[in-house]
């Protein structure tokens, strides 16, 4: 019996799928990835905080989403590093390291959605409002938004991985590319029922939620925008919203496909293919998005090249 909970307790896991010879390849471009990653958030998290000038809302708010993109990377990269080069029948993981990764990456998923809909509040408030922003978007405010955008999805999915682990287990296959919520339950024989509607009604509820407040936040920015006559106020609405919608609708596209594809199991390549553009390719452009079409970012970053020249 104890032989049987063991082996019920190393999971083999399928990783990557590549072959042979395109690991070095495949490990290559991840390691740059996540160098990138880690390089590009954490440098704009130390460029925000060094520079006066962009200890505002807006930025502060930001840094939410560069810390996320950091510990979400951090979660599944290093992992799908290490087994590259391993043959898909010899990779294993600990069943409680495979929990741990699954909370680590919903927690990831839905912390980017909430993190979205208090950086939308505040452009919100910042065009809607102006006279009334730093009065509104104190540094009481700031904490009490980033500790809600953090502290929902904890609970939301502690429950969530909770329900699974309380599953006893038949089976020890995960069929992808890292351990998620579905891979947990999908071990077990028992009815999943509960499982599945808890999971697919947080889920749809956290994107109605954020598409919801995110639709209406700038429908009332266009509003605001088409009465106002004031060209250089539309052109810097339009080049904040503009930034934060790209990164939203990649962020609704990658995370709806998941969940579609979790119910057709003809087309689990693709989403495994889909599972990685979330957790890996969209914290690797958040940052450039940001960076680079965000004015103030943009100069304070060319001030610091041209000091060192």
């Amino acid at each position: 019996m104890d032989n049987e909970t063991f082996n019920l307790d190393i999971l083999q896991l399928e990783g990557l799928k590549v072959i042979p010879q395109s690991s070095i390849p495949a490990f290559i471009l991840l390691l740059l990835i996540y160098i990138f990653i880690m390089v590009s958030n954490i440098g704009l998290m130390v460029l925000i905080f060094m520079e006066r000038s962009l200890h505002l809302p807006m930025y502060l708010l930001f840094c939410n989403m560069s810390i996320n993109d950091v510990f979400g990377a951090t979660t599944i990269i290093p992992r799908i590093l290490s087994d590259v080069f391993t043959p898909i029948p010899d990779r294993y993981i600990h069943y409680y390291e495979c929990v741990v990764q699954a909370f680590c990456a919903h927690f990831h998923a839905a912390l980017s959605h909430t993190v979205l809909i208090i950086m939308a509040f505040d452009r919100y408030v910042a065009i809607c409002n102006p006279l009334r922003y730093a009065t509104i978007m104190t540094n009481r405010v700031v904490v009490a938004l980033s500790v809600s955008a953090w502290g929902v999805p904890f609970v939301l999915v502690a429950i969530l991985i909770f329900l699974s682990v309380r599953l006893s287990r038949c089976r020890r296959s995960v069929t992808n590319p890292f351990c998620d919520n579905a891979s947990l339950f999908k071990l077990s024989c028992e009815n999943v029922l509960i499982n599945n509607i808890y999971g697919l009604g947080t889920a749809m509820l956290m994107m109605a939620c954020s598409l919801c407040s995110v639709t209406l936040t700038y429908l009332r920015i266009a509003m605001v925008c088409l009465r106002s006559k004031n060209k250089a106020l539309n052109s810097k609405a339009l080049q904040t919203c503009a930034t934060h919608l790209v990164v939203y609708m990649l962020l609704l596209l990658s995370g709806n496909i998941i969940i579609i594809f979790h119910r057709f199991p003809d087309l689990s390549d693709e989403r495994k293919l889909a599972s990685i553009l979330l957790h890996v390719v969209l914290p690797s452009m958040n940052a450039v998005i940001y960076g680079l079409q965000i004015k103030a970012v943009r100069e304070q970053i060319y001030i610091i090249f041209t000091r060192k020249k």
